[in-house]
């Protein structure tokens, strides 16, 4: 792609993208679905938390269909990665001993222990990329307009998209203005017990929650070599326990305070109003798998004004400590 050089993946990373493979053969299609506009975590005993500026009657970003719990087990490595800590993240049967008996409290997109904002005085650009039938392209013209601008991203992808593309995914993982985050391995909603968003049934156990987020980071680490310090599920939505699960496993939960391209369903303009209206600390979600979508026009608008104006830009991890 353009001004990056591509590299084939060789070795284990071919064995965990194979197994991706067999997984996402089980799955149904990767869909932009509706849903209840403006959705928030809903809690027990729990404030609401501040809502993200998403303007009126935002879609919600695209959604997967649902996966058997068999293909994505299927994707969880036997040993666990490590988090970079001195120990490993714990094993699916820690984890299964820690979190029984817990129930949540919350679901929704912006949950207690949910990354919504940063301190930073800069704006963080994130972009999904989702997999599934309909969802394995690659926004060509978005990633042009980012790099000919020298604007940073982070990518979150699924393991899926990974699978179908390969060689774009190393390339991607090898160019420093980009830093590849975890964005599940069936882009399920991230439950530990079946709860759904959009109509997709999330992960429905804590052994579900733990290989939709392990197996993922599993291909993430032979893919770029460093543990992905970064987490979005499906559809964006959380319960309260699989967050914790998911910070216990070494990576941030991270979502938005701006929805940019309402899962790559709004028009260029509205893209780029939207996108031009962020503020210092803003974590700005959008995809980069739908080329046909409004989003690169959009952001090729909206980018230059914001720059003029010294906004500038970072990577989540240049503005988070995970």
């Amino acid at each position: 792609m353009g001004d990056s050089k591509r590299r084939p993946l060789a070795g284990r990373r071919s064995v965990l993208l194979g197994m991706a493979g067999l997984a996402s053969a089980a799955l149904t299609a990767c869909t932009d679905g509706g849903g209840p506009s403006g959705s928030v975590a809903s809690s027990a005993g729990t404030a609401k938390p501040t809502l993200p500026r998403t303007g009126p009657a935002t879609p919600p970003p695209s959604i997967a269909a649902k996966s058997s719990e068999q293909a994505v087990a299927a994707l969880a490595p036997t040993t666990p990665p490590s988090t970079g800590h001195s120990s490993p993240a714990p094993s699916r049967h820690q984890i299964e001993a820690e979190f029984a008996g817990k129930h949540p409290k919350e679901w929704g997109l912006h949950v207690t222990g949910v990354v919504n904002r940063s301190p930073s005085t800069k704006v963080a650009l994130t972009f999904d990329a989702c997999g599934g039938h309909g969802g394995t392209g690659c926004d060509h013209a978005l990633l042009q307009t980012l790099r000919r601008l020298n604007v940073p991203a982070t990518l979150f992808i699924n393991s899926r998209w990974i699978h179908a593309n390969p060689a774009l995914s190393a390339e991607l993982a090898a160019d420093p203005l980009f830093e590849l985050a975890n964005h599940g391995t069936a882009h399920l909603p991230l439950s530990v017990s079946g709860r759904a968003a959009y109509g997709i049934q999330g992960t429905a156990t804590v052994a579900a929650a733990y290989d939709e987020l392990m197996g993922n980071q599993a291909i993430l680490q032979e893919l770029t070599g460093k543990v992905a310090r970064f987490f979005r599920p499906g559809t964006a939505f959380y319960d309260d326990v699989a967050v914790e699960m998911t910070r216990r496993l070494g990576m941030l939960p991270v979502n938005f305070t701006v929805n940019g391209d309402g899962g790559a369903t709004f028009s260029a303009a509205t893209v780029a109003a939207e996108v031009g209206r962020v503020v210092a600390g803003d974590i700005v979600i959008s995809h980069f798998n739908r080329p046909a979508a409004g989003t690169a026009i959009g952001y090729a608008r909206a980018l230059p004004q914001l720059l003029d104006h010294g906004v500038s830009f970072a990577r989540l991890g240049d503005v988070l400590t995970a």
